[in-house]
């Protein structure tokens, strides 16, 4: 059996860990296994457990950058592992592979999550840059799932160079699916039956933009008293969130979900999906939404390579809020369209990721 180190923060349901999650329920565990490394426990834990994977806890950056480094080398040779995956956003984490490499492992991949730094202050953005010569050296495998996230850590033309590989977000089509009686009941347990849902999937932080968000949903209900906004996820901006809710009226309108673990079954309670990101390499939820069926209305600092189903309308963050609720309203559809054949084409059900994840992470370096 082959394992790979996946090296997280922690297994959160955040879209790097959801995907990394997907892949691996679907993995021939009798060939393959995936361990983590993390810093504190996460939503998936026991899943991972289940299912036969181990979980290590390593020294967190914020007690020591060379204590944080020298606890992945001593658990990478330790363990033996040859293999050693890291998913991250920022250029100073690829010294964690450096770490890997002196410990051992043979293939260190890195996975570039996004096409921004998470925080978006100065400060991270001038380390991130002053350190991104380090993912292309100490990086075997280059994946990022999209063009954009490729070249925001790897370079441009980094995928037409072949120095790095598209690994597409990848969807289980048997659990991600326009369900009606699940959306009906959904719609009954939260009392909005008779509601027009607009719907979003995300952590509470600044890249999200939950504020454009709310703004957006305040001129939908002008225009359409009868809807609700359905808020799936949990954060640091949370308070500030409900807080502008209230300032707004709008209590009564905004439902907050917390993390829930039958998204699918929401998906197919939503009638829209509006996503107001700042950035993002290639959002998970919007493929998530796609799969559901749901017409998406998503900012246009998001890649194109996110619409493979021709339900994603693009709009600038400076179009007037006015326009995005007229966008939305506008799309909601009764009649949600079969997309099983757009996702097996463009490569985005799960067997096919699942292959070249194998490729990727094991294939070039078999024994």
């Amino acid at each position: 059996m082959k394992r790979v180190l996946c090296i997280v923060g922690s297994m959160d349901a955040g879209g790097a860990e959801s995907i990394l999650m997907r892949i691996y329920r679907n993995l021939d565990k009798r060939n393959y296994q995936m361990d983590f490394a993390v810093t504190k426990d996460g939503f998936y834990d026991d899943e991972i457990k289940s299912y036969g994977g181990k979980i290590f806890f390593i020294t967190p950056k914020t007690k020591g950058l060379f204590k944080n480094f020298f606890s992945i080398k001593k658990l990478v040779k330790k363990k033996n592992y040859k293999y050693v995956y890291r998913a991250s956003q920022h250029s100073l984490s690829a010294m964690e592979l450096l770490a890997a490499k002196l410990g051992g492992a043979r293939n260190c991949i890195y996975y570039s999550s996004n096409a921004n730094t998470t925080s978006g202050k100065k400060l991270g953005r001038i380390i991130h840059w002053l350190f991104v010569f380090l993912p292309k050296i100490f990086s075997d495998t280059k994946i990022a799932p999209s063009t954009e996230a490729a070249e925001f850590m790897f370079g441009k033309n980094c995928i037409i160079n072949g120095k790095a590989e598209i690994l597409h977000n990848a969807v289980d089509l048997n659990i991600y699916h326009y369900d009606v009686e699940a959306g009906k009941k959904i719609k009954e347990e939260l009392n909005i039956s008779d509601k027009i849902v607009i719907g979003h999937v995300g952590r509470f932080n600044q890249q999200k933009n939950h504020k454009k968000l709310i703004e957006i949903f305040a001129s939908i209900k002008s225009i359409n008293p009868n809807s609700v906004l359905m808020l799936i996820g949990k954060g640091e901006l949370e308070n500030e969130i409900k807080k502008q809710v209230s300032t707004l009226g709008l209590t009564d309108s905004v439902i907050f979900t917390g993390v829930r673990n039958d998204v699918p079954k929401l998906l197919s309670a939503m009638d829209v999906f509006v996503f107001p990101s700042l950035y993002e390499g290639l959002p998970n939820v919007v493929i998530e939404a796609q799969a559901s069926s749901l017409p998406c209305i998503i900012s246009d600092q998001i890649t194109k390579e996110t619409d493979i189903t021709g339900l994603v309308k693009y709009l600038s963050l400076d179009t007037p809020t006015e326009l995005w609720a007229k966008e939305a309203l506008d799309s909601i559809n009764q009649c949600r369209p079969d997309i099983k054949e757009a996702f097996i084409k463009n490569n985005y059900d799960i067997e096919s990721v699942q292959n070249k994840f194998i490729s990727l992470i094991f294939g070039d370096t078999d024994e």
